[in-house]
C-alpha cells in the first residue's frame, strides 16, 4: 500500500492476454514500424529543419540529425525493453508503475496526455493552414474568420471566430479510431507509404540540382556566440531537430493491441526510427545541397516554416539575369499534399497513444471508469476517444497552436528520461524477469539518455516550463482528490502521509512556478504580463490548498483514517 505501491509484472502480463472485453490485437511489426513512420515524419521534417540551418547549423545540419537520432536511440532501446517486457497499453505511464511505483506512474501517465492531446492540436492548427494554401493554389480561398481562432487578427484587423479545418481533422482521425485499431493502421499505411513515395521524389528530383558549393563549410564558423554556427550550433540545432524525432515513443501505446508484442515491439520501435533517420539525413543534405543555407532564414516567418517550397524554387536553371526557373513547378503542390498528410497521420498517431494511456490510467482506478469502457463491436476505448475528439478539437479551435508548441517536446523528454531510469530500476529489483529484449551496455545507455534528453529539456524557454508545471499542478490536484481514494491497488483506503507526499510535492511545484514565472519576466525580450500574473496566483492559490492538506487533521480528510 502507499504511493510507490508497484504494479506487479503477473497482473501487467495478464492485462496483455486477448479476452471479449479487452483491446483486440491485429497489429503487425510492419503496422508498428508504419505506426512510427506516420508520427515521426511531420512537422519536423518539412518546417524545422531549414529553421534550424538558417539560424544554427549551416549544412552541419545533416550531423545535427545524427545527434539528435543517437539521443533517440538511448531512450529508443530502453522502450524497446519495456514494451518487449511489459507488452501491455499505456507506454512510459505503465513501465513506470511496475518499476518506480503508483506516483511516479501518474506524474508521467498524466505528462503524457499533455503530449499527445496538446500535440495533436497544435499539428492539426498546421494541418489547417497548409489546406488554406493548398486551396489558395486552385482559386479557392476559406473565409479568415473560419481558419483563425479568436486570439488570431485578419488581414482587415478583426478577430478569427475558430478554425474550423483543424477542428475536422481532429474528428476524422478520432472517428477512424473509434471504427478499430486495425482500420487506423490500415489508413496510417496508406498515408505512410504515400507521404514517403513524395520525400522520395523530393530526394530523387532534388539530387542532380544539389551544388557542392553550398555544402561547404560543412560547420560554417562560430559567429561569436553560444549556438550561432560552429560546432555549438550543430548542438544545438540538434536539439532543435530532435523534436522531428518525436512519435516513435507513440508505438509502445499500442503494445496491448500487437499480435506479437515481444518480437514486433523492438522491431516497431527501433525500425521506425532507423527509417525516419536515413530520410531525414538525406533529406537534408539534398535541401541545403539545392539552396545555400542563408536562403532559408530570409523572407516573413511563414517563409522560415517552408523550406522545401524554397529548395523547390531553386532546382532549375538560371536565366540570363541570373533568376532561377523552376524545372518542377508542380513539386510544390505535391509537397503541400504530403505534408497535409503527414500531419493527419501525426494526429491520428497521437490520439491513439492519448486514448491508450487514459485507457490504462482508467483501468487502475487513477481516473473514472468511464474511460476504461472498451466500445463492444469495436474493441477500441470509444469513450475515451470521444472525449478527446471534444477536448481536443476545442483546444485547436479557439486556441493558437503556437502557444503550445513545445511543450510536446518537454513532456515527450520528461517521458522518456522515466523510462531510462525505470530500466535501470528494473534490472535491479527483477533481474531474472524474462526479457525478450534486452537494451545493451546498462547502465550506460540509459545514463547516457537521460543526460541527452535533459539537456535538450534545458535548452527550451521559461515560458514552455511555465506552462509544463501548470499542468503537473493541475494532475497533482486530480490525483489527491481522486486518484488516492479510488486506486485499485491501494484498494481505496486513504493514507495520512501519502497525502502529506502528494501535497508537499505540490508545494515544492508552487514556489518552483512562481521562481520560474519571475525569472521569464525578468529576462523575456517581450514580457508577457497575462502569463506572469496568472503563474503568480495559480502559485499562490496551490500554495493554500496543499499547505491545508499537509496540516489537515485527520478528520477534515475525505474517507477513513487508518
Amino acid at each position: 500500500m502507499g504511493l510507490f505501491v508497484k504494479k506487479p509484472l503477473h497482473a501487467l502480463l495478464a492485462e496483455a492476454e486477448e479476452s471479449e472485453k479487452g483491446l483486440k490485437k491485429t497489429l503487425t511489426s510492419w503496422s508498428l514500424i508504419a505506426l512510427g513512420i506516420g508520427a515521426i515524419i511531420g512537422a519536423g521534417l518539412f518546417s524545422i529543419t531549414g529553421v534550424a540551418a538558417a539560424n544554427y547549423a549551416g549544412p552541419g545540419i545533416m550531423v545535427s540529425f545524427i545527434i539528435a537520432a543517437v539521443g533517440c536511440a538511448f531512450a529508443g532501446l530502453c522502450y524497446a525493453e519495456f514494451a518487449s517486457m511489459i507488452p501491455v497499453a499505456g507506454s512510459a505511464y505503465t513501465y513506470s508503475y511496475a518499476t518506480m511505483g503508483e506516483f511516479i506512474a501518474w506524474v508521467i501517465g498524466w505528462d503524457l496526455v499533455l503530449e499527445y492531446a496538446v500535440g495533436a492540436a497544435t499539428v492539426a492548427s498546421s494541418w489547417s493552414g497548409y489546406l488554406n494554401k493548398l486551396l489558395s493554389s486552385f482559386n479557392v480561398a476559406l473565409p479568415e474568420s473560419l481558419i483563425m481562432t479568436p486570439f488570431d487578427t485578419t488581414t482587415d484587423g478583426s478577430h478569427g471566430l475558430l478554425n474550423l479545418p483543424a477542428v475536422f481533422i481532429v474528428v476524422l482521425m478520432s472517428l477512424i479510431l473509434i471504427k478499430g485499431t486495425s482500420e487506423s493502421a490500415l489508413v496510417n499505411s496508406i498515408i505512410v507509404i504515400l507521404k514517403v513515395s513524395i520525400v522520395l521524389a523530393f530526394i530523387i528530383v532534388g539530387f542532380k540540382y544539389v551544388k557542392p558549393e553550398n555544402l561547404h563549410p560543412l560547420v560554417p564558423e562560430n559567429q561569436g556566440a553560444f549556438g550561432k554556427f560552429g560546432w555549438t550550433g550543430v548542438i544545438r540545432a540538434a536539439a532543435v531537430v530532435f523534436f522531428a524525432y518525436i512519435g516513435f515513443d507513440a508505438v509502445s501505446t499500442a503494445a496491448q493491441e500487437t499480435k506479437n508484442p515481444k518480437r514486433a515491439m523492438p522491431i516497431g520501435i527501433m525500425g521506425s526510427l532507423l527509417v525516419c533517420t536515413i530520410l531525414y539525413i538525406i533529406f537534408a543534405y539534398v535541401m541545403v545541397g539545392v539552396a545555400h543555407y542563408t536562403e532559408f532564414g530570409k523572407g516573413d516567418s511563414s517563409d522560415h516554416l517552408a523550406p522545401v517550397a524554397i529548395a523547390v524554387e531553386h532546382m532549375g536553371v538560371p536565366d540570363s539575369s541570373g533568376h532561377i526557373i523552376p524545372a518542377y513547378p508542380w513539386l510544390n503542390t505535391t509537397i503541400i499534399v504530403a505534408i497535409l498528410l503527414g500531419y493527419a497521420s501525426v494526429i491520428l498517431v497521437m490520439l491513439l497513444g492519448q486514448s491508450r494511456v487514459f485507457y490504462s490510467m482508467s483501468t487502475d482506478g487513477l481516473l473514472p471508469g468511464f474511460f476504461s469502457k472498451v466500445h463492444t463491436k469495436f474493441r477500441t476505448p470509444a469513450r475515451s476517444n470521444l472525449f478527446f475528439m471534444v477536448f481536443v478539437s476545442l483546444f485547436a479551435a479557439f486556441i493558437p497552436g503556437r502557444v503550445v508548441g513545445e511543450m510536446t517536446s518537454i513532456g515527450t523528454l520528461f517521458a522518456f528520461i522515466l523510462v531510462c531510469i525505470g530500466v535501470m530500476v528494473l534490472r535491479k529489483s527483477n533481474p531474472n524477469a524474462p526479457r525478450a529484449f534486452k537494451t545493451p551496455l546498462v547502465p550506460l545507455i540509459p545514463v547516457l539518455g537521460i543526460i541527452v534528453c535533459f539537456g535538450m529539456m534545458a535548452f527550451l524557454p521559461f515560458d514552455t516550463w511555465i506552462r509544463l508545471i501548470v499542468w503537473m499542478l493541475i494532475g497533482m490536484d486530480v490525483y489527491l482528490f481522486f486518484g488516492l481514494k479510488n486506486s485499485i491497488l491501494n484498494q481505496g483506503k486513504l493514507d495520512r502521509k501519502s497525502y502529506r507526499v502528494v501535497s508537499a510535492t505540490g508545494i515544492v511545484m508552487s514556489v518552483i512556478l512562481a521562481i520560474v514565472a519571475f525569472a521569464h519576466h525578468a529576462t523575456a525580450d517581450v514580457q508577457d504580463t497575462g502569463l506572469f500574473y496568472f503563474s503568480l496566483g495559480f502559485a499562490v492559490l496551490h500554495l493554500i490548498i496543499f499547505a491545508f492538506k499537509v496540516t489537515a487533521r485527520p478528520g477534515s480528510l475525505d474517507g477513513p483514517q487508518p
